[in-house]
C-alpha cells in the first residue's frame, strides 16, 4: 500500500460479527504501514465509542441479517450508532454484512436474495470517471451471503455480480460498502469452511471445490487488496 495521504489517525476501529471473519491481509497492511488495530465485539462490547470514532471504521461480515433485530437486539444500537456516524459523514467501509448494515442505515431496503452467493467469481466494475476505487478487473473476489440490499439514494454504484447487481457503493469520499470479501487472507479459508460448515451443507456447496478455488485464487486477491486499500485510504476527507 503506498503511504496515505490523508490525515487518517493512526488507529482503526473494526467492529467484528465473527470472530474468524477478521480484517485479514488488510489488518498485515495497517500495520506494515504503522497503523494500530482495535477490535470490538458486536454483541459484547459496547459500540457506542467505535461509532463516534473520528477515524476510520471498517464494519465486518457475519451470518445474520440486519432485520433480524428481534433475535439479536444489539443490531438495534449498532444501526443506530450507524446512522449517527453516516449522517456525520465519517469514514466508514462496510463488507458484506457491514455493507448491508450502511445501506439499510441509509434507508434502503436490505432482504434475502433469490440464492446463495458463495464462491469466487469476477466482478462488473462501473466504469466510472476518476473511479480508481477497485482495482479488480478480471480478478476472481470471494462472495459469501444470501441478503442483498436496494442501492441507497444518492449513492454510486461501483461494482456488480452475474446474480447481484449490487455488490459495491460508495456516498461520497468516506462512506464505502463492500458487499464482496476483499479482505480474506489466503491462509485463513479454511477458518471460514470449518466455521461456516452448516452454511455451506445447506446451500449444497462443493467444499472440496471451494476449498480448491480458496487456494487458487485467494492470493491472487491477497495481492490486490493492499492497493484496493491504499485507493480508499487516500480519497478519504477530513
Amino acid at each position: 500500500m503506498t503511504a496515505p495521504t490523508s490525515a487518517l489517525p493512526k488507529t482503526i476501529y473494526a467492529i467484528q460479527h465473527l470472530a474468524f471473519e477478521d480484517l485479514g491481509t488488510l489488518e498485515d497492511t495497517f500495520y506494515e504501514h504503522d497503523y494500530r488495530v482495535r477490535y470490538f465485539e458486536a454483541g459484547v462490547d459496547d459500540l457506542k465509542k467505535a461509532f463516534e470514532f473520528e477515524g476510520l471504521v471498517i464494519i465486518l461480515g457475519g451470518p445474520i441479517g440486519v432485520y433480524e433485530t428481534e433475535d439479536y437486539p444489539f443490531l438495534n444500537d449498532e444501526i443506530a450508532y450507524l446512522k449517527q456516524r453516516l449522517a456525520k459523514n465519517l469514514p466508514t467501509i462496510g463488507i458484506c454484512l457491514g455493507a448491508q448494515l450502511i445501506a439499510h442505515a441509509l434507508g434502503a431496503k436490505v432482504y434475502a436474495g433469490h440464492q446463495k452467493e458463495i464462491g469466487w467469481s469476477k466482478l462488473k466494475i462501473q466504469n466510472i470517471p476518476n473511479n480508481p476505487l477497485l482495482p479488480l478487473e478480471n480478478t476472481e473476489v470471494l462472495h459469501w451471503h444470501g441478503d442483498t440490499f436496494d442501492l441507497p439514494e444518492h449513492a454510486e454504484l461501483l461494482a456488480s455480480s452475474e446474480i447481484y447487481p449490487n455488490q459495491a457503493f460508495r456516498i461520497g469520499q468516506n462512506i464505502l460498502a463492500l458487499q464482496f470479501h476483499v479482505e480474506v487472507a489466503a491462509d485463513s479459508m479454511e477458518k471460514w469452511l470449518i466455521g461456516h460448515t452448516c452454511e455451506l451443507r445447506k446451500a449444497k456447496i462443493n467444499i472440496p471445490q471451494l476449498r480448491h478455488d480458496n487456494e487458487k485464487y485467494a492470493p491472487i486477491l491477497e495481492s490486490k487488496s493492499p492497493q484496493v486499500l491504499a485507493n480508499v485510504m487516500n480519497q478519504l476527507s477530513f
